[in-house]
């Protein structure tokens, strides 16, 4: 849910605490020589292997704080370090001995090395064939990368008045007498001042009796304990780009813990990324080894096991691996906000963002899901004062006409009294309120959303981070690198794709999303099909049950078949978004993500949608009337809605897919990988025995773990947009879903959490600043909402019908009143009269419905604004269906337009910036430009003192 204060992590700028305190080592069974790296053995060299033995790695492995000679002794058998217990592992390449790849194996380890990494090989204990890398960045090595990858780290600012104080700036002023202190801090600054304040007896009373009774509470239930928890409290220093001409500023308790281990990896990974593999000018990258299968994965390592035998409030956390599973990824802290700094600190940002903004969005639904249980409420509440529904369950002598061709009998219009009150529970006077408030919410969310990230940001040192220029994606150049031309920023050739070989790609690529666009269409209408050949089969069925409520079996039916087509189409849909994608030969990967993710929404919306669209908008409304019924093909009479409206359809439709998809999706996310990874222990205890795999090192665990999507976040992403849009775009017609999202999001954030410390190798720790392309997808899904809402209220429901009746025809007409007696008669007035011989002779029903009144029937009634049959135009449209479609396109253009300018003014007052992070910000920038100055009228001073001391004098100097 909403994400906790940034002071209650821990700090990733800070030194922090860590395992070892030793130095690291340089050489590790391995000899470097960086002027003869052809003859200094390979990574498939015998001399750098040695053959895994069975280490046992208990539970309780390296604390996150311990010190003294123990150390080592403690590193060498916990699976994290190299096998002398000082150089730690920063990052786990595997591969094959029997795969051919050995040359290209033997080059990219060389450059390695060259590099300054150690290395070291430990053969799998499962199996032979696996060989685990295993690197170690030294101080040297980091240093030099930090400072090329702007790597932000604890600096220690000029402080005039306490040279000891590293993290605070401190700086005093007076203001009429009084003390103010001004805690200047890069990230955080904070404004104390202290002056008297005058006391009242009886405000100190009041103060008094509020205290004690907060004593009897809970003290702040949703945060994190960080007493019991000191591990998560962040130091808050100020942090710049890494340098190594000007290593003295930065706070550097211990070389071997001053880069943490997500920083470790991430530099690792760097370097990994532009080695060359093979001579040529495009063979680089650890990437192009992993497709080609030189090497079978590579990641970086757990900080140990999640679980451990001691109590976590008593013994402290043994690793933020361990922290993070009790304190977010455990089901008892499920109500408590996420530590987000944590998360960061050992996932990166991206996945931090990640989960801010499923927090984000988890928190602002409960003012959602309230309103949406308030207006559901509300129906039950006047669910016995409703006219409408009353005159329906009251209506025994009025005979509705079948529904369905031949076997659909005659009925009462009572006999859908059940249904007339389900629908007033979301078909209501709150409805309209509630879908403006939704229009309204969805902005507010994405507003405060871009000021949350905005302090993230800011907290995170992403405000002046930029990308990298990102290096172009191999299938790009293997295709176009016999045209190239100069790139703009780096000024060296690069290939080129030429304009009208893009163009032509791109037509092709939108093709094919238009044919998959109608593979969706033909299954809606299969569908369709379904239900209006079932509904009558429905009707002729032995059991009454079915028999009676025909149409409800065959909604019920169509939806799960249809959710069934949805879950088939997705496998489809995401081969064919990866075909469209490749072929258009995105030239970066950032480029082919934003690509691949518009497809992929696209694909995924209108496949779980188009249904849903064809119910609120479509069923019922082209079927004809009695005796002149629209048919399909000329055989297929189109479905009619209920006696009691289309939209009860509608609320079956959202509810049975939104919770069947939620449901297997949570399933696919966590049980997939649970019964992998059980099926992977379950052979190794068949082989090793229980005692065994508690033995295995740390990079053997992890290897036996799942790894991460392919796509990254994508898959989690999709889930909660799709989620958003089914919130959002049909919330007029299920009120309730708000509330359905919100107990899915509570689950679903523990979920994630649980699978990514628990059930997924390490990722590797990127960066990022936002949640990219997704941001723009949320802001089409609000305007699309408006429109689809807009047209719910006016189309599907009977409001407007309801609205027109009480001003305009009911007992009240004229007066400006539309209260419950103002309807009376609306149901009577709402059905239009049919003369049964009419009936054409393939819908004339098999019965001749004398079982009402002993005699055969003459009228039935049906849903439409017609003439009676003995009119001059039979069954022509009355003049109240003209009025009922004007207020109904009237309503939409009102409706659209003013919550279209809600939602604009709401944009413009709310601003991107929260006004105490825009002051800190020019406070931090107004500090250092000052602690420049000073830094520079210090070194000036002392050149001048330097020129006096040697006799040096300059006549023409500035004073």
């Amino acid at each position: 849910m909403e994400a906790s204060s940034s002071g209650s992590t821990i700090s990733s700028v800070t030194g922090g605490k860590a395992k070892s305190h030793q130095p690291v080592a340089k050489d590790v069974n391995i000899f470097f020589d960086e002027l003869e790296g052809v003859n200094s053995p390979s990574k498939d060299d015998d001399s750098l292997l040695h053959h895994g033995n069975l280490t046992s790695t208990s539970d309780d492995a390296s604390r996150l704080e311990v010190v003294g000679e123990e150390v080592p002794d403690k590193n060498k058998t916990n699976g994290l370090y190299f096998r002398d217990g000082k150089c730690r592992i920063d990052y786990i390449l595997v591969y094959r001995k029997s795969n051919p790849q050995t040359e290209k194996r033997e080059v990219f380890e060389r450059n390695i090395r060259a590099e300054g990494l150690q290395m070291e090989k430990e053969s799998s204990l499962t199996n032979s064939d696996i060989i685990f890398v295993k690197l170690h960045a030294p101080w040297e090595v980091l240093g030099k990368y930090a400072e090329l990858m702007n790597v932000r780290m604890p600096f220690r600012p000029f402080n005039p008045f306490n040279a000891g104080a590293p993290c605070i700036l401190v700086r005093c002023c007076f203001l009429n007498g009084h003390i103010i202190e001004i805690n200047g801090r890069s990230r955080r600054s904070r404004r104390k001042i202290y002056y008297l304040h005058r006391r009242y007896k009886f405000m100190n009373r009041i103060e008094k009796q509020i205290s004690r009774f907060r004593g009897w509470l809970p003290r702040k239930p949703m945060k994190l304990d960080k007493e019991t928890l000191p591990d998560l409290e962040e130091n808050d220093c100020y942090t710049a780009p890494f340098s190594q001409q000007r290593i003295h500023h930065f706070i550097i308790h211990n070389k071997d813990t001053f880069f943490n281990n997500a920083t470790r990896s991430r530099i690792v990974h760097h370097i990994l990324q532009r080695l060359k593999y093979e001579e040529g000018k495009n063979k680089i990258g650890l990437n192009r080894l992993l497709s080609n299968g030189s090497y079978e994965a590579a990641f970086p390592l757990h900080e140990g096991s999640y679980r451990s035998k001691n109590s976590i409030k008593t013994h402290g956390a043994e690793n933020h691996r361990h922290l993070l599973y009790e304190c977010w990824a455990s089901w008892g802290v499920w109500y408590k906000y996420q530590p987000l700094d944590l998360v960061r600190r050992y996932f990166g940002e991206k996945i931090g963002l990640y989960f801010a903004w499923l927090g984000w969005y988890t928190g602002m639904l409960f003012p959602a899901a309230f309103i949406g249980l308030f207006v559901f409420l509300y129906g039950v509440t006047t669910l016995n004062h409703c006219q409408v529904s009353k005159e329906v369950c009251q209506a025994t002598d009025i005979i509705m006409c079948p529904i369905c061709d031949k076997y659909c009998p005659f009925m009462r219009l009572s006999d859908s009294c059940i249904y007339a009150k389900v629908t007033h529970l979301f078909d209501n006077g709150a409805t309209v309120f509630f879908a403006v408030f939704m229009a309204v919410w969805a902005t507010v969310f994405l507003e405060f959303w871009k000021r949350r990230r905005a302090v993230i940001a800011y907290d995170w040192d992403l405000i002046d981070w930029e990308e990298e220029e990102e290096e172009i994606r191999p299938q790009f150049e293997a295709k176009y690198s016999k045209k190239e031309r100069m790139n703009p920023i780096s000024g060296k050739p690069e290939p080129y794709q030429a304009f009208a070989d893009k163009c032509s790609r791109l037509i092709v690529s939108a093709s094919g999303i238009f044919f998959m666009i109608c593979v969706v269409i033909a299954a809606v209408f299969g569908i369709v099909i379904y239900r209006v050949v079932t509904v009558s089969t429905f009707a002729a069925f032995k059991w009454a049950l079915i028999r009676n409520n025909s149409q409800v079996a065959t909604t019920g039916t169509a939806v799960c078949i249809n959710f069934c087509i949805i879950m088939l189409l997705n496998v489809l849909y995401e081969k064919v978004a990866l075909f469209l994608t490749n072929l258009e030969q995105p030239r970066t990967e950032s480029e082919w993500e934003n690509s691949f993710t518009l497809k992929m929404f696209l694909f995924q919306f209108v496949n779980l949608n188009s249904s849903t669209f064809y119910i609120a908008f479509f069923l019922g409304r082209f079927t004809g009337h009695p005796g002149a019924y629209l048919r399909l093909i000329n055989r297929w009479r189109l479905e009619e809605c209920h006696p009691s409206g289309c939209l009860i359809d509608l609320c079956m439709q959202m509810g049975i897919i939104m919770v069947l998809k939620q449901t297997w999706n949570n399933f696919m996310e966590l049980g997939y990988p649970l019964i992998q990874n059980w099926w992977t222990r379950r052979k190794l205890r068949q082989e090793y025995g229980t005692q065994g795999k508690t033995s295995f090192p740390q990079w053997e665990k992890d290897y036996n773990l799942q790894p991460m999507n392919a796509y990254g976040l994508f898959d989690e992403y999709l889930e909660m947009i799709l989620q958003f849009g089914f919130t959002t775009i049909f919330v007029a017609a299920f009120p309730l879903a708000p509330l359905l999202a919100l107990l899915n999001n509570i689950i679903e954030i523990r979920l994630d959490a649980y699978k990514f410390v628990t059930q997924w190798r390490r990722p590797l720790a990127s960066r990022a600043k936002d949640i990219g392309i997704w941001y723009g997808i949320l802001e089409g899904i609000g305007i699309l909402s408006v429109i689809t809402n807009a047209f719910v209220i006016a189309v599907t429901s009977d409001f407007i019908p309801r609205l027109v009746y009480a001003y305009k025809y009911g007992p009240c007409a004229g007066q400006g009143e539309a209260g419950q007696k103002c309807m009376v008669g609306y149901v009577n007035a709402s059905l239009s009269v049919f003369l049964v011989s009419d009936f054409e002779n393939r819908s004339e029903p098999t019965s001749n419905g004398s079982e009402f009144s002993g005699s055969p029937l003459k009228y039935c009634r049906y849903r439409d604004y017609r003439d009676p049959p003995h009119s001059p135009v039979p069954y022509g449209y009355t003049l109240q269906f003209w009025h009922v479609l004007a207020a109904r396109l009237a309503f939409i253009i009102v409706f659209e337009h003013l919550v279209f300018c809600i939602k604009n003014l709401i944009s413009y007052l709310i601003p991107d910036l929260p006004k105490d992070l825009r002051d800190r910000m020019r406070r931090e920038k107004y500090l250092i430009q000052e602690m420049m100055y000073e830094a520079e009228l210090e070194r000036l001073q002392k050149e001048r003192k330097e020129r006096k001391k040697n006799g040096k004098s300059y006549h023409n100097e500035w004073p």
